[in-house]
């Protein structure tokens, strides 16, 4: 199946991504369960904002309009919708919502996919939850304003045998973890694209899947900062990116490095902006012990105080100096070196 051959997989630029990026991620994975402790009531304002602009965001990238006091009224459902725009806008809410509500009950086969389609057109008389009835293609208008096919996807005829074998796939890599579940997430989200199984919402339903995807996985960023909204900010780029990654697709001769690279920027990309917000919140002195202690506990047994200065943006180097200083007193660590490269040790629990 295209991308999800395991020897494609581990013959793509994986490591060189993988040793650097993915460490960082790592990182703003452990930042992030201190913010939820640190400022939950900031969390939940973002919560609602993401929302709200993954909607729009998701929508307006397929030219579907919705005027801002209309979005807020029926998102809040202060009123229903009147048009086909706002039906969708409410159907891609509610796939949205289910998805951070129970992602750990949604499976990935054919039938939930269609199920998922089918929730987001619910409200529509569009085709919904059933596979394409014909043939579509993939076109990109140019800039004197011709049309001109830029992918030719699977026959309508071969769609479901091709999203069986895609959700085969996926979850025999998934279970094997011998490449690491993000990159068999994003190549699944890829071949759902070239696929192109349904006859309208293929773009959006690949944006609700990599949320599901990302939520599986423990990245849960696009709960708080819309991944919808930085894909249509970079949306040339990313079509460029679908586009060059797309070429020797039907023979198995593509490159996902691309296809990668991109979303792993765009992950980095939501965990700073995370940072930015939360760390523009002024810490009261106890909250800075708080957050330090909590990021200790995130650590391997042995670090250096660099590595919490990372963790702890906005804590000053002497606070951290004070909090491990304690924490060495109460024989819960211990130091070996007196310099900045020195070697902090875990050796009771904290």
């Amino acid at each position: 199946m295209r991308s999800m051959d395991i020897d494609f997989l581990e013959n793509q630029s994986i490591p060189t991504l993988m040793s650097g990026s993915l460490q960082k991620l790592g990182r703003y994975q452990g930042k992030q369960e201190l913010y939820f402790q640190r400022r939950p009531e900031l969390l939940k304002t973002l919560k609602e904002q993401a929302i709200i602009q993954s909607v729009e965001s998701s929508n307006r990238i397929e030219g579907i309009l919705v005027p801002e006091e209309r979005l807020k009224e029926i998102l809040s459902n202060r009123d229903t919708p009147k048009n086909r725009s706002e039906e969708e806008v409410v159907g891609y809410r509610n796939v949205l919502s289910e998805i951070h509500a129970n992602y750990k009950q949604i499976d990935i086969t054919p039938e939930q996919i269609c199920k998922m389609h089918k929730k987001m057109f619910d409200l529509t008389t569009r085709p919904q939850g059933v596979w394409k009835s014909k043939d579509n293609s993939i076109e990109e208008q140019l800039p004197d304003g011709t049309w001109v096919t830029r992918f030719s996807p699977v026959s309508a005829r071969e769609t479901p045998h091709y999203m069986n074998e895609l959700c085969k796939s996926f979850n025999r890599l998934w279970d094997e973890q011998r490449v690491d579940r993000l990159f068999v997430s994003l190549a699944f989200i890829f071949d759902f694209l070239c696929i192109h199984p349904f006859l309208d919402g293929n773009g959006r339903m690949s944006r609700l899947l990599s949320v599901l995807l990302l939520h599986k996985i423990e990245y849960d960023i696009p709960r708080f900062i819309s991944l919808e909204r930085l894909i249509e900010d970079t949306k040339e780029f990313y079509y460029d990116v679908l586009k060059e990654a797309s070429i020797g697709w039907h023979q198995s001769q593509h490159r996902l490095g691309p296809w990668f690279g991109y979303h792993i920027t765009l992950l980095l990309k939501s965990y700073r902006e995370l940072e930015e917000k939360a760390g523009d919140v002024p810490l009261e002195k106890g909250e800075k012990t708080t957050w330090v202690l909590e990021a200790i506990k995130t650590l391997p047994t042995e670090f250096q105080i660099g590595d919490l200065i990372r963790l702890c943006p906005g804590v000053s180097r002497p606070m951290i100096r004070v909090v491990l200083e304690n924490l060495r007193k109460e024989g819960k660590l211990t130091i070996d070196g007196c310099t900045r490269s020195a070697k902090w040790k875990k050796v009771k629990e904290i």
